[in-house]
């Protein structure tokens, strides 16, 4: 199994703060998505960053490989509703874990 870096790059810098209804609905969804990838062991970690640019989402994933993870944020509803919301996929070749 392999690390990769899946970056969400939302539809405009301002978002999460003028989030639509719409949006915030998509966003429970996503959540509980990640949650259930965080249960079955793909996902690491999944959370905001907050930049001074703007807001992205993070998920630190384990994947067999670069498809796998792609395929990963693909099935993001945030992703599947096309609504603005993209993941770049990059590989971390190697990752010290906490114990």
């Amino acid at each position: 199994m392999a690390y990769f870096l899946l970056r969400l790059e939302p539809p405009r810098p301002s978002f999460p703060f003028d989030a639509t209804d719409a949006e915030k609905a998509l966003f429970s969804a996503h959540s509980g998505y990640w949650m259930e990838e965080a249960a079955s062991g793909a996902a690491i970690a999944v959370g905001p960053v907050f930049e001074s640019g703007g807001t992205w989402g993070l998920a630190l994933v384990e994947a067999a490989d670069a498809a796998q993870a792609q395929a990963l944020g693909a099935a993001d509803p945030v992703v599947m509703a096309q609504a603005g919301f993209r993941y770049r996929v990059s590989p971390v070749p190697s990752l010290i874990l906490r114990h």
